[in-house]
């Protein structure tokens, strides 16, 4: 487990296990998950997502509290997977940081509450597997344009840009937190407390 320059988005390296069938890898191990960060990760929903190259989803988050933790696996093709400090009154506010995730099994990502989501194909398609903390709530699930230059992500070229209707009409980060939409560092970090009981 390696912590990212954002506090509350970890990388996990995934112990692959290669011959002459395939390769076969543990994807996620609730125990050792447990021991790293301190509690358990409830998983109230299982999500799967196909997306073809110049697809962008995100930048999606939940307000906190309950907030939606994220634990992000790619299955199939190769992904640049996109965390979003989106806690008012963090130190790293504002900043984003991208890793790569691929079918090798090498790698997941992991999402505190708070942190905004987002991730686009690097290969022709690729499926992310991914498992949250509180389920679906229409009510609570939030975005921020992927595009918009207060943020700045570095998406790569040569793509035309998919965007899903509701990303592509979702706030700029100046006009999210203007309306208050943005969840606040200091509800983020109670609410890690209490998962750490």
């Amino acid at each position: 487990m390696e912590e990212l320059g954002i506090g509350g988005a970890w990388l996990y390296a995934l112990r692959v296990w290669p011959d002459q069938r395939g390769r076969f890898f543990e994807l996620f191990r609730g125990q050792e998950f447990a021991r790293d960060l301190g509690y358990r990760l409830e998983v109230a929903q299982a999500n799967c997502s196909v997306s073809r190259r110049g697809v962008i989803r995100g930048i999606h988050f939940a307000g906190v509290p309950p907030g939606q933790a994220k634990y992000v696996s790619c299955v199939h093709g190769r992904l640049l997977d996109v965390v979003v400090d989106l806690r008012v009154g963090s130190p790293t506010f504002q900043r984003w940081e991208a890793v790569e995730l691929d079918d090798a099994g090498g790698r997941a990502l992991f999402l505190a509450e708070g942190l905004g989501h987002a991730f686009t194909p690097l290969s022709g398609e690729a499926t992310v597997v991914y498992l949250c903390s509180t389920g679906y709530a229409p009510d609570a699930g939030h975005g921020v344009h992927p595009l918009d230059p207060d943020i700045g992500i570095a998406w790569p070229d040569g793509a035309e840009v998919v965007l899903s209707g509701k990303d592509a009409a979702a706030p700029g980060l100046a006009e999210a937190l203007r309306t208050g939409l943005l969840p606040s560092y200091e509800a983020c970090l109670a609410r890690a407390r209490a998962l750490r009981g």
